[in-house]
């Protein structure tokens, strides 16, 4: 975990440090677009179950409602499966979605700032996806093991497809990485996310 964590100080670094003229640039589009501010930030579950606020570029309208989300997720932990995209929060055609906010979605700029939540020891470079509070309520016992680790920046589950995946699914594709958490696998991961976030693979 030593290892993991030192990792995580010192490639975010970097990376936040060749990628600052495309957060600026990023920061002061989503403002000028939209009225609102550039950040996003929202309460998510963390290691050990403890809640920190995940930081995000703003992609939608300021003060839009999640309730499409929010029923969508309860609904698939229900044993909906998958839902049809037409329905989803994800929709890339979502009206909420701004304009900046859909190419930012598109190849996962919007996830930039959690990098100095990496920083911060809220999260990992690679972990299971941070979840939201009221998503937590409902997961079955048998997934607890994954807030034995720091959510991730990326992880299994993205490049494995992404939104391509119901609740429940990526729920037991976090679990497996919980299970099998290794240096390597981190690294091939972290190889695999570059192509995914430029083909924008299940992004939306």
């Amino acid at each position: 975990m030593a290892i993991k964590r030192s990792i995580d100080v010192v490639l975010s670094l970097a990376i936040l440090l060749v990628s600052s003229p495309l957060l600026a640039a990023t920061a002061l589009a989503t403002r000028l677009n939209t009225p609102g501010p550039a950040i996003f930030r929202q309460e998510r579950v963390g290691l050990g179950g403890q809640t920190f606020t995940l930081l995000k570029f703003r992609s939608m309208f300021d003060g839009v409602a999640d309730d499409t989300h929010r029923e969508q997720n309860l609904a698939e932990l229900a044993g909906a499966g998958k839902l049809d995209a037409r329905v989803s929060y994800k929709d890339a055609e979502d009206p909420r979605i701004t304009p900046v906010g859909r190419v930012i979605r598109r190849f996962s700029i919007d996830e930039l700032p959690q990098l100095v939540n990496v920083i911060r020891g809220d999260m990992s470079l690679v972990g299971p996806r941070p979840s939201l509070i009221w998503e937590v309520a409902e997961f079955p016992a048998s997934v607890d093991r994954r807030f034995a680790v720091r959510p991730g920046l990326t992880g299994l589950w993205q490049v494995s497809g992404r939104n391509m995946w119901s609740l429940p699914e990526m729920l037991e594709i976090d679990c497996v990485y919980a299970d099998t958490l290794s240096t390597l696998g981190d690294i091939r991961i972290l190889l695999r996310t570059i192509p995914a976030a430029i083909r924008g693979d299940g992004a939306a």
